[in-house]
């Protein structure tokens, strides 16, 4: 070990100043000290915090493209099937509400940072689900109402850090709840549908994730029972991925039955219309 921070110590003391600036805000002065300047892995609070940043860094990249997939399955099949818009409206409302609450307890943004990337692409989603259902107008109505709403929840003015801790709470609840139509949904439809197997994975894993990062950097009781709930749901979701891997879709379903009826009804009708055909032949006597 030694001859290893012999050989890695002069790189490490001469970082560019920009890598160097972002170590210290990321580890803090003493933990950077330890694992860069130092090289030295034996400290064990300096180690999970930076395994805690890593991992936060890492949810904060995945969650800049988790929900893509789902957004370019809806825009292909021009479909809704088994996505929830109430799912979207109450998932989005919790990050809204979780990330001013994160901005203005001034907590590290690595520990929050995905709320923000996963709103916009769930308004996205929301919006495509309304209009694919006939709801083009909610769309906008959708839109405006959450921004208004974003807007208040940044002013001290109008929702102060007491009703906002409140709201965290009730955002905990709302981020739970936001998972039971879309079981429900997949539950009642026997399938997933248009649902992205990717994104609902990637939830699993980063809500898991989540909870190893607030229990490191952040000393919040309330953000660590909403994530651990959270992940609770998630897994739900993710076994019906797994059960209904292979199942058809309700939209081949319903085409499939819609085929079969027609074949019987044909067959029926043939049936009665030839069958009384048989008495009334041609005659093969001579008239007269």
């Amino acid at each position: 070990m030694d001859t290893l921070r012999s050989t890695l110590q002069p790189l490490t003391h001469n970082l560019p100043t920009p890598i160097r600036s972002l170590g210290h805000s990321l580890l803090g002065p003493s933990c950077y000290k330890t694992l860069v300047l130092d090289i030295d892995p034996t400290s064990v609070p300096c180690l999970k915090l930076a395994v805690s940043k890593g991992l936060g860094i890492g949810i904060i990249g995945a969650s800049s493209i988790v929900k893509i997939p789902q957004i370019v399955k809806l825009t292909q099949s021009q479909s809704a099937e088994g996505i929830s818009f109430l799912s979207y409206l109450l998932e989005t409302s919790s990050y809204l509400i979780s990330l001013a609450y994160n901005v203005r307890q001034g907590f590290p943004f690595s520990t929050f940072g995905e709320t923000a990337l996963i709103a916009v692409q769930n308004v996205v989603i929301a919006c495509l689900v309304l209009r694919f259902s006939g709801r083009d107008g909610m769309a906008a109505v959708f839109v405006v109402g959450l921004a208004t709403a974003l807007w208040a929840l940044f002013q001290n003015g109008v929702v102060d850090m007491t009703m906002l801790s409140w709201l965290q709470a009730g955002a905990g609840v709302l981020g739970v709840a936001s998972k039971a139509p879309q079981i429900w949904t997949v539950w009642r439809e026997g399938g997933t549908g248009q649902l992205s197997a990717f994104a609902v994975f990637n939830y699993l894993v980063g809500s898991l994730t989540r909870i190893f990062t607030t229990l490191q950097e952040v000393d919040d009781r309330l953000i660590l029972y909403g994530f651990v709930a959270g992940f609770a749901l998630n897994a739900i979701l993710a076994a019906q991925m797994v059960y209904y891997w292979n199942s058809p879709s309700v939209a081949i379903t319903k085409v499939g039955k819609g085929r079969t009826e027609e074949k019987i009804a044909m067959g029926s009708s043939t049936g009665s219309s030839t069958s009384p055909s048989k008495g009334k032949g041609p005659s093969t006597r001579r008239k007269g």
